[in-house]
């Protein structure tokens, strides 16, 4: 259980709360429906990743712009997985992980991806060899479609290599 940071600016759109002063501003059945919608997006978002979690339930707070997902995942990279496709959505600054996990093994890293970088900049950086860059990117599927295609502020699983 920890609270992940993100950048709120980089990720998916899958929502848009309005001007960031009226997030939290307004009737409390409005900010109440703003969250609701919100925490259904990013719901709706990673059950289309198909992962193998039970009793997946995710609540949004636009106040502090944070998301907090539970439910027990398979393994630890399902669960790293989940807490990606959470905070890699605009908007979303902070996940509250509380996830508990069925088969527990070492954490993964993470990394947040800057200008300029690539799988293999970023595979030398943190493996020391630029080749091991397909690791990477097989630990981020099915939220990576391609090796090329990641962005700035986009935060990553960097696995332990075996």
């Amino acid at each position: 259980m920890s609270l992940i940071s993100f950048i709120k600016e980089a990720g998916e759109k899958l929502f848009n709360l309005g001007k960031p002063d009226a997030i939290a501003t307004g009737a409390p059945a409005d900010v109440a429906a703003r969250n609701q919608k919100a925490a259904d997006a990013i719901l709706a978002y990673v059950k289309s990743q198909n992962f193998n979690v039970q009793n997946l339930a995710v609540a949004f707070d636009g106040a502090s712009m944070t998301a907090t997902v539970s439910g027990a995942a398979a393994d630890q990279a399902t669960r790293e997985k989940i807490v990606l496709c959470c905070g890699n959505v605009g908007s979303v600054e902070k996940v509250n992980d509380q996830l508990s996990v069925n088969a527990a093994s070492e954490a993964s890293r993470f990394y947040t991806v800057k200008g300029g970088d690539t799988l293999s900049k970023i595979s030398k950086e943190m493996y020391g060899d630029a080749n091991k860059y397909d690791a990477i990117f097989e630990a981020n599927k099915p939220m990576l479609k391609s090796p090329d295609r990641i962005y700035p502020g986009q935060v990553l699983r960097i696995p332990p290599l075996a």
